[in-house]
């Protein structure tokens, strides 16, 4: 695939001797061992354990590249310089960098189904629509802050992200990492975000299987996202309802991992988690 700018996306810029120390202490994602060039995911917290901001975080020679929803990048900036403190850290967006995609950078570390995620140069390749990049990450099963989820609406597992390797449950700590923990010790999640197959979905319209189970943040021509209550729609689905979003039939995509939660789900004596 020929590099393609993605929209909406600025680069914040990390710079300095103490840059893996700080990302170590504040995100979700792990910093050790972690080679210059190589991408991952993650995301800063509140301290009661929904997204701020998510990121793919590219390794430098001297720091970090963050790729970030851009209307979530001037707050992602101002508090990650508010826990700077004493700390050899430079923090600042760059305006003369993108995002980008394209076969010639590393795999993206959310999805095998996405091209490689990458930073260029500002201007330096053409710029993909929002519709373009909607058809690439929709059907992956990429949720976007912005369309999908706001700042502090949302837990890591609402949007998949433990599933795409961006939550660390081993590391020493990050903001939020309590509430985080908790959760997955305790065994059920209730929400998840899910692959839909249906035409003429929009965004916003209510997904029903007997009674209405969720919404679907965002859509492209043949398929969806739709954050979904795992618990009542395991049940409807058990007693044969028929799943649909704004009375149109809908099918839904449910890897293994996805249907062994909606399985435990059904199970007695587990408290589903919000």
């Amino acid at each position: 695939m020929e590099t393609r700018i993605v929209p909406n996306r600025s680069i914040l810029v990390l710079d300095g001797p103490d840059t893996l120390a700080l990302l170590e202490r504040l995100v979700t994602n792990n910093t050790q061992n972690w080679q210059a060039g190589e991408a991952r995911y993650g995301a800063l917290l509140t301290p009661q354990g929904k997204v701020i901001a998510d990121f793919i975080a590219h390794r430098t020679e001297t720091g970090a590249e963050l790729d970030v929803a851009t209307n979530a990048a001037g707050d992602l900036s101002k508090r990650l310089m508010m826990f700077r403190l004493r700390a050899k850290v430079e923090i600042a967006v760059n305006g003369r960098l993108a995002a980008a995609i394209g076969d010639d950078f590393p795999a993206d570390p959310r999805s095998a189904d996405l091209p490689g995620r990458g930073v260029v140069a500002t201007g330096s390749a053409p710029e993909l629509t929002p519709e373009e990049w909607d058809a690439i990450r929709i059907p992956a099963g990429i949720a976007e802050w912005g369309s999908d989820f706001q700042g502090a609406d949302v837990f890591p597992w609402e949007i998949n992200m433990d599933r795409m390797g961006g939550v660390d449950l081993k590391k020493g700590c990050f903001v939020g990492q309590e509430v985080v923990s908790r959760t997955h010790r305790r065994g059920k999640i209730r929400k998840r975000t899910y692959v839909l197959h249906a035409e003429n979905i929009t965004p916003a319209q209510e997904v029903t299987a007997g009674n209405a189970v969720g919404e679907v943040t965002s859509a492209s021509a043949t398929h969806a996202l739709a954050r979904l209550r795992t618990d009542r729609l395991a049940r409807a689905l058990e007693d044969g309802e028929t799943l649909s979003a704004a009375g149109k039939p809908a099918e839904l995509e449910t890897p293994d991992w996805l249907s062994n939660e909606m399985a435990a789900s059904l199970t007695d004596g587990n408290e589903s988690l919000a």
